[in-house]
């Protein structure tokens, strides 16, 4: 099942039950937001969550490009990306958890065709706060779900403080060999889908106050559904991916940790540049850089002649198109090249830096200050400069 016929189908089930579509944001939150860019598709309709009317309605469903930093260093494995797309549905104070679970149980098996028998649920199991999930797991057992209760791995929040709530998790089994474990014990169970029953707020103090009404909160990582219902082992095996796989290895001969890497964070790149962001050293800025710089790290390991001039339009175009951008990929070039030699120079200054003799031993932690604070060179980038 292609991409765009999981999207159309999942949007197409719940406007038949009564919600409406409403357009995806940036990946810029919106003002006010502590976060640097959108995670989830949650943090446009905040305002909503938190009591005020929607123009559209109570049941609302979308697509929303989302960025998190906090994926990083688990891009490369099996599920993770740093740029995705997710699929979302809110209930701002209309149905509960249970029927948001019903139906989500009814996409998955009826409307995307996933056997029953490879699904399991995981519900808060309630603390010293918060009493059991008791509605989700009766939900589940009632479905003939099997379903594991848990504590902190079922309480979703928007950050330290702000909306927050127990969640139920749906997960997926990817093993070869018929299942013996629950989600937490098993890593081939993969979650897809997350429903938050999103009642609460945190306060300044760690105080829970009730929210003026009681949301359901869902999310539904695209490309990783997308792999698991295309048989695929990986994200970077979805179709959304294709080009990238035909085209970067025949550009650069890398690892495949390596190749997932550079994927992930120039496709990534490309669209935080799509969004209006510029290299930068603080900020939204300096994630995009870090993107960029990480990818020419690998790609100069040893072999200095490739660069980013080599990447040709059509992924430039293939991935701002999917992520429904219209920007001309000419100037989102002309920014990754800048940024090309801007770090080629920091490195070559970087080396001649580093080769001083008061560098040439171990380094102290106010070694690494003086080369940030006096020759702008980032911890990460001195320790690729080390000699082994």
């Amino acid at each position: 099942m292609q991409t765009e016929h999981v999207v159309r189908t999942f949007v197409e089930y719940f406007q038949e039950r009564g919600h409406r579509l409403i357009g995806g944001s940036t990946l810029l939150p919106p003002p006010g937001d502590p976060v640097l860019f959108t995670t989830s598709g949650m943090h446009p309709l905040t305002p909503h969550l938190e009591g005020r009317p929607h123009p559209l309605g109570s049941r609302l469903v979308n697509t929303q490009r989302c960025l998190r930093t906090t994926d990083l260093e688990e891009v490369g494995d099996a599920t993770h990306l740093t740029v995705f797309d997710m699929l979302g549905t809110w209930s701002l104070g209309d149905y509960e958890g249970p029927q948001s679970l019903e139906w989500g149980y009814g996409l998955l098996t009826e409307g995307l065709g996933v056997d029953p028998g490879r699904l399991h649920a995981t519900v808060f199991g309630g603390d010293d706060r918060i009493g059991p999930d008791t509605a989700s797991l009766e939900l589940w057992q009632g479905l003939g779900v099997p379903v594991e209760p848990t504590v902190e791995d079922n309480w979703w929040s928007n950050g330290p403080t702000g909306p927050c709530g127990p969640d139920s998790e749906i997960f997926l089994w990817t093993g070869d060999t018929p299942p013996t474990s629950t989600p937490t014990g098993d890593d081939r169970w993969v979650e897809v889908w997350n429903h938050v029953m999103m009642r609460h707020r945190r306060l300044d103090d760690g105080s829970l106050v009730p929210l003026p009404q009681r949301n359901v909160d869902t999310g539904l990582g695209l490309e990783r559904l997308a792999a698991l219902l295309q048989g695929r082992t990986s994200v970077f095996d979805c179709d959304v991916f294709d080009p990238w796989r035909r085209l970067v290895p025949a550009l650069w001969a890398l690892d495949e940790p390596s190749l997932r890497l550079v994927q992930d964070h120039l496709r990534s790149a490309v669209v935080v540049i799509g969004d209006g962001v510029r290299p930068a050293g603080t900020g939204r800025g300096y994630v995009l850089r870090r993107l960029v710089r990480r990818v020419l790290t690998v790609l100069w390991r040893g072999e200095r002649s490739r660069g980013l001039g080599d990447l040709p339009d059509e992924l430039l175009r293939h991935t701002l198109d999917h992520f429904r951008q219209d920007v001309d990929p000419g100037e989102v070039r002309r920014i990754l090249l800048e940024e090309e030699r801007r770090f080629g120079r920091l490195l070559e200054r970087g080396r001649r830096v580093l080769a001083r003799p008061r560098f040439r031993g171990p380094l102290e932690e106010g070694d690494f200050h003086y080369l940030h604070d006096t020759h702008g060179l980032p911890r990460d980038l001195v320790m690729s400069l080390r000699p082994e």
